[in-house]
């Protein structure tokens, strides 16, 4: 329950907050670039394009975390 209450509040601020949004999406993209380093760029960024959805729903917790975390 408190993981789901968690991603709730990240997705609500990613929605509310453009500029974290974009840096959450770009932290995002990096972490999964760095696991798919098999994968040419035009194969991640077509990866990317159709599971973006996803990936930012399942990332969203995480994200909003390293963003809050990033001038520590």
């Amino acid at each position: 329950m408190e993981r789901d209450n968690l991603m709730h509040g990240a997705r609500t601020a990613l929605n509310r907050d453009p500029e974290m949004r974009e840096w959450c999406e770009n932290f995002l993209k990096d972490k999964l670039r760095g696991d798919m380093k098999d994968k040419s760029e035009e194969e991640f960024e077509h990866y990317w394009k159709y599971h973006k959805p996803e990936i930012m729903h399942a990332g969203a917790a995480e994200a909003v975390i390293a963003y809050k975390n990033r001038e520590k």
